[in-house]
């Protein structure tokens, strides 16, 4: 399958959810869902030399590798690295409104500068194999979306880009904290619609308040080429992922399961543990697994509680996976 085709459904860069351990879980529930990394700084590969960001598993495959800044020779680099790590895609930020991020040029505020943009991407490409990649907002601040966005699309395209998710939403760098700022700018899908008939040839997800896999499925039918979902595949990774290779790719094969995908976990947090690692580390990431379900409460307090015991292990998921299973049964 092409990497355009495991954009028709995409998990969002999100800075502390996404790390390995969580895009490891996500596998597991979705073969053919395409991974984002949390966004790695380039001034922190190219500058720092912090080559453990760009550490991951074949498993995750396909899987691609978020960006963040705005100087064109210091992504070229880092997309260079990110290359050489192995990561499918690389990915330009242009839609973090953090002030963290604004501090430094990029994220948001580049959707004030498409010419500065452009020539990022320009230089990405250039420098290495993988496919370059956009994730925007439809503008910002007192931006008109229905000017700035063509013409940003127009530029990133100039300069070879194929593929950009638009987040539906204006940022505000200004007087909204990166928390209101993925919920209070209205959503705007139809403006996204627009863009693909003026675009037709440019590959587009959508992003921002998607909540269901009957919502993504919708989305593809009305046109769009892909969907990314962020909050609710961290905090229902079930609901969102273990019908998608079937109703969105069109795989024939069984649904993935929350209680299998909790058993093939098994063996990673044990190579884990012996490596050194904490348990929290992964089960931070598994709370969710069971939302909406009978006994969901119990199973994220055992694992929030449990793994503060000393000597926690794999024997505290199993047990929390057996008291799942019971309850299971006495609600068929």
């Amino acid at each position: 399958m092409q990497l355009n085709q495991h954009a028709k459904l995409s998990i969002a860069p999100m800075m502390d959810w996404t790390d390995r351990h969580c895009r490891y879980l996500h596998r597991l529930l979705s073969r053919e869902a395409l991974l984002y990394t949390e966004m790695v700084t380039a001034p922190a590969l190219v500058r720092g030399g912090a080559m453990h960001l760009l550490a991951h598993d074949l498993a995750e495959h396909p899987v691609a590798l978020q960006l963040g800044g705005s100087d064109p020779k210091e992504l070229a680099q880092a997309a260079r690295m990110g290359a050489e790590a192995g990561y499918a895609e690389i990915n330009l930020n242009c839609g973090c409104p953090s002030d963290r991020v604004q501090s430094g040029s990029f994220g948001a505020v580049l959707m004030t500068e498409p010419a500065l943009v452009a020539e990022c991407c320009a230089a990405m490409i250039s420098e290495q194999p993988v496919e370059v990649t956009v994730k925007c907002r439809i503008g910002v601040d007192d931006q008109n979306p229905e000017e700035v966005l063509p013409e940003f699309l127009a530029r990133v395209i100039a300069a070879g880009v194929q593929r950009v998710t638009i987040h539906a939403r204006k940022a505000w760098l200004q007087g909204l904290s990166p928390k209101e700022n993925r919920a209070i700018p209205p959503l705007d899908y139809d403006l996204v619609q627009r863009m693909k008939m003026l675009f037709p040839n440019l590959h587009i997800s959508i992003n921002g308040g998607i909540t269901s896999l009957d919502q993504a499925v919708t989305l593809l039918d009305q046109g769009l080429d892909g969907v990314m979902i962020g909050r609710a595949a961290y905090h229902q990774p079930a609901d969102i992922l273990c019908a998608a290779d079937r109703r969105v790719f069109g795989g024939t094969g069984p649904d993935s399961t929350a209680e299998g995908a909790v058993r093939a976990m098994l063996p990673y947090i044990e190579a884990h543990l012996a490596s050194g690692g904490r348990l929290n580390q992964i089960t931070r990431h598994m709370l969710g697994l069971f939302a909406g379900r009978p006994g969901a409460r119990g199973w994220r307090r055992q694992l929030s509680e449990g793994v503060a015991q000393p000597g926690a292990g794999p024997e505290l998921i199993e047990q929390a996976l057996a008291d799942i299973a019971d309850l299971t049964d006495l609600t068929k």
